[in-house]
């Protein structure tokens, strides 16, 4: 979804002279390792991931406001981490090796958890920093996605991106449960066939992947000029809109947490509901991308979180059936279908080509300081009201935020399209 990084005249002459790379190829090579890259990591973090809700709460024995607050930091580092690669990224021009250390930083982690075991402070300080291989590989990887599409494609080849991302955040849970349900406490077991996994999609990066480097003249990338890009005021627009509807974003892991405590399901089962998500989420990337393309990616975007708001909505219900449980993981796919990659795909056009990976990063840190304060709010909420009334407070908040956001963003116009 991003646009080339080099000047504007440069991209012209690019689709015209690098036909087989980019505009002969609806999607080129690069995107498509880098799919690969992404598939196997996905396999191995997401693993990890959908264990984590329900290794803090019954391993690591965390309250609902330390889950909360663990869920902000863990988003909100990802962010912070994200502008400081970007920046280095858009400097050094060296994506694909700031990209691996990413990568290799979180393999690490996998057998680092091994090591810590239940122990909660060293188990958590390990997937923060698990969080930070994330935060340094995401900016460069999607630079690199950036600059092997043409802008009329670029919502497409990140909907193919995140269709491998994605095939991979199924594949990962699944191996999770199939390891809790034969034996219910291994979690080292996932811990080291994750660790497996990320080693593969290291490989594919490394050996499979190009650099994609611009020798013309840019602009020095540094704190100061990406945080400048807040005074453009379209750019300004996307992170204000980015920034309040993140406040009202309950993170994925409470609200796997609040069907699993509202219904009272095996926790061996947890997993299945991350694979349940990614699978409408896979079926929706690569469609939601092109729609995005055609009818205006600001509507795509704010409908992303209209589906959110109707998720909410049956957390609310008096009791949830399987087939509430149903609906939530398939409102919350396409809600990541529509939103994922969408809000940069329109940063994309809000940043200058020089700057556009400092940008990415910016907006990403705006929201993940957002996720920071909306879970902690989660967590403080869920402690002293519950629940359900947690959820509807969301709820009122996340509508009154999808109507401001359609003014900011001037929707009717399409904008952002």
């Amino acid at each position: 979804m991003y646009p080339s990084i080099r000047p504007r005249a440069a991209v012209d002459t690019a689709e015209e002279t690098e036909p087989a790379e980019v505009a002969g190829r609806a999607i080129s090579a690069n995107v498509v390792f880098l799919g690969f890259t992404s598939f196997f990591t996905d396999i191995s973090s997401e693993a990890v991931n959908a264990i984590i809700p329900i290794y803090l709460l019954f391993q690591l024995r965390f309250s609902y406001l330390e889950i909360g607050l663990f869920n902000g930091l863990y988003l909100g580092i990802n962010g912070i981490m994200s502008i400081a690669s970007a920046i280095f990224s858009d400097r050094h021009r060296r994506y694909k090796e700031i990209a691996a250390t990413g990568y290799g930083t979180s393999a690490v982690c996998k057998l680092g958890l091994v090591v810590t075991r239940n122990a909660p402070w060293p188990a958590s300080t390990i997937l923060f920093v698990d969080r930070v291989g994330k935060g340094i590989r995401t900016s460069p990887r999607d630079a690199l996605i950036s600059l092997s599409s043409s802008k009329r494609r670029l919502a497409s080849a990140f909907g193919v991106h995140r269709a491998f991302d994605t095939a991979g955040a199924v594949l990962g849970p699944f191996v999770a449960f199939l390891i809790l349900r034969n034996a219910p406490n291994a979690y080292d077991t996932v811990f080291v066939i994750s660790f497996l996994f990320a080693l593969v999609g290291l490989g594919v990066l490394v050996l499979f992947v190009q650099n994609k480097r611009d020798t013309g003249r840019h602009e020095v990338a540094s704190l100061r000029s990406a945080l400048g890009l807040l005074a453009r005021p379209e750019f300004r627009a996307l992170a204000i809109t980015g920034a309040i509807l993140g406040l009202f974003t309950i993170a994925d892991a409470s609200i796997y947490l609040t069907v699993q405590q509202r219904t009272s399901f095996d926790s061996a089962y947890f997993p299945l509901l991350y694979v349940g998500m990614n699978i409408s989420y896979l079926i929706l990337a690569i469609p939601m991308g092109v729609v995005a393309d055609r009818v205006g990616r600001s509507r795509v975007f704010l409908g992303g979180f209209v589906l959110l708001l109707v998720l909410y909505v049956v957390l609310l219900r008096p009791s949830i059936t399987p087939i509430d449980v149903l609906a939530t993981i398939a409102l919350l796919g396409a809600f990541y279908a529509c939103t994922d990659g969408v809000l940069n795909a329109m940063a994309s056009v809000a940043s200058p080509d020089a700057l556009r990976t400092s940008g990415l990063a910016v907006l990403t840190t705006v929201t993940a300081l957002s996720a920071l304060v909306s879970g902690i709010a989660w967590g403080l909420f869920a402690e002293w009201w519950g629940l359900v009334t947690t959820a509807k407070v969301f709820a009122v908040f996340l509508g009154i935020s999808i109507v401001f956001a359609a003014v900011v963003l001037q929707v009717r116009r399409k904008r952002y399209g």
